[in-house]
């Protein structure tokens, strides 16, 4: 049962990979929405969470974003494979994207998950609930310990960030980062490949 998920992925087309994520993406920004509408008392309440504090987002949102990938890059390199390994998804979704194609999916992702997760979710039921349940969204990482681990701290830290900025442009800001920076090594790492493979030819690719 635990590579069901992954001979699925594999089976399907990168156009089918995308859509899936885009559908996924606009069902989370329904419910964001709809969250909102019945939690928030009022519009000015739901836009006290946006603050354009430039230190707070540039500074230490950057700060975050990059002590994330960094140590995403350390267990990388030094931990067995396997246990990175989520099935080949991530791989399959960027290796052949644009970058301005990656650019937006990182904006997008971000924007939305952290709208419903910090912004409705956690500003109304707490960073526990709120952890838990962008958890449980990655079910692929359930047989994978380390990743599930990671995907958990991921999101207390970034529930961190939120409870002591109280910014959802904060958690943004760091959120893409991360997607945007990890995204474009899958890309990076698959042009190398193909360039050693092929003896320099290595951008010779389409999106699909």
């Amino acid at each position: 049962m635990k590579n069901k998920q992954a001979e699925i992925v594999k089976q399907m087309s990168n156009k089918e990979l995308l859509f899936h994520l885009y559908i996924s993406q606009i069902i989370f920004l329904v419910i964001a929405i709809a969250l909102s509408v019945f939690l928030f008392d009022n519009m000015e309440e739901f836009t006290s969470l946006w603050s354009f504090d430039l230190v707070d987002i540039f500074v230490l949102g950057s700060l975050v974003g990059l002590g994330v990938v960094a140590i995403d890059l350390v267990l990388m390199k030094y931990v067995p494979k396997h246990l990175m390994d989520d099935g080949g998804i991530n791989e399959k979704m960027f290796q052949r994207r644009s970058t301005p194609h990656i650019f937006f999916l990182a904006l997008l992702i971000a924007t939305v998950e952290e709208l419903l997760f910090r912004g409705a979710i956690q500003t109304h039921f707490g960073i526990w609930i709120a952890s838990i349940v962008f958890a449980l969204l990655h079910i692929r990482y359930l047989h994978k310990w380390l990743l599930l681990l990671s995907v958990v701290l991921l999101s207390f830290l970034l529930g961190f960030i939120y409870e002591i900025t109280g910014n959802i442009l904060v958690t943004i800001w760091v959120h893409f980062i991360i997607d945007l920076l990890l995204a474009l090594k899958i890309k990076n790492d698959f042009l190398n490949k193909v360039s050693n493979e092929e003896g320099g030819e290595g951008n010779e690719y389409k999106e699909e």
